[in-house]
């Protein structure tokens, strides 16, 4: 897979966390305390501009699904993903980052959205 363009989402932030399968995987589906090994973009809602992205490091990201390590969007939202699907995710500030923000990348607030891809699972 290549690493994503990821615009602008029309219409205006929703209020709970969007899931929407891109590429369903045909691989093994991650399950709760399962490691989950990624690739991800993710922009601003409000912009469309990249805060972060894990193709821009080169290497994939890991973490346990539903052990509380990210963001409630993303434990919510990768569940139930195949190796090999991608997924676009529109998490709120409630499941994102919420009135705090994360320095100057993610303003207080934000809503979030992703685009993530299921590589692996350990």
């Amino acid at each position: 897979m290549e690493k994503p363009t990821v615009g602008l989402v029309e219409g205006p932030p929703p209020a709970d966390l969007v899931i929407e399968d891109i590429t369903i995987g045909n691989g093994q589906e991650v399950q709760p305390g399962q490691w989950a090994v990624v690739q991800y973009v993710g922009v601003s809602f409000d912009t469309g501009d990249e805060f972060d992205a894990s193709w821009n490091r080169g290497s994939p990201f890991s973490f346990q699904l539903g052990a509380g390590r990210v963001i409630e969007g993303w434990d919510r939202g990768v569940l139930g993903m195949r190796i090999g699907g991608r997924r676009k995710l529109v998490v709120p500030p409630h499941l994102g980052y919420g009135n705090q923000g994360v320095g100057n990348r993610i303003k207080p607030g934000a809503t979030l959205v992703f685009v993530v891809d299921l590589v692996d699972i350990k």
